[in-house]
């Protein structure tokens, strides 16, 4: 996998989720709830708010945490998005999990999209 924060042991983490059967995880939605990083409402009151979801495969998650951590720092274009939500008066942990969805999207497409399909997306 080619991108700024996945290594190869990031890319071998999140396999063990999806098994020997990529076909399972249909959709990069899916693949993020089998993780633990799907978005789920956390508001109370006038609040509206997200959290991320609390189960999921454990090592995948810390993997994903490793890659936007990453990416956070590093690279130039998610520099300038965590800059703009800190100005918007967003916490680290806000930036951090609207940082992990572009992760897992683009580790959806590699392993676990069958080759015939993988032109589709």
């Amino acid at each position: 996998m080619a991108g700024h924060g996945i290594t190869a042991m990031t890319v071998a983490e999140m396999l063990i989720p999806v098994g020997g059967n990529p076909g399972r995880i249909r959709s990069g939605a899916a693949l993020a709830r089998t993780c633990g990083v799907c978005p789920l409402p956390a508001s109370g009151g006038k609040a509206s708010r997200m959290r991320l979801n609390r189960g999921g495969n454990r090592q995948a998650k810390a993997a994903i945490c490793r890659a936007a951590t990453v990416r956070k720092g590093g690279d130039g274009r998610m520099k300038a998005h965590a800059e703009r939500r800190t100005a918007e008066g967003k916490t680290r942990r806000e930036i951090v999990r609207c940082i992990k969805r572009p992760v897992i999207r683009k580790m959806y497409r590699h392993p676990c999209v069958p080759q015939e399909r993988a032109g589709t997306n």
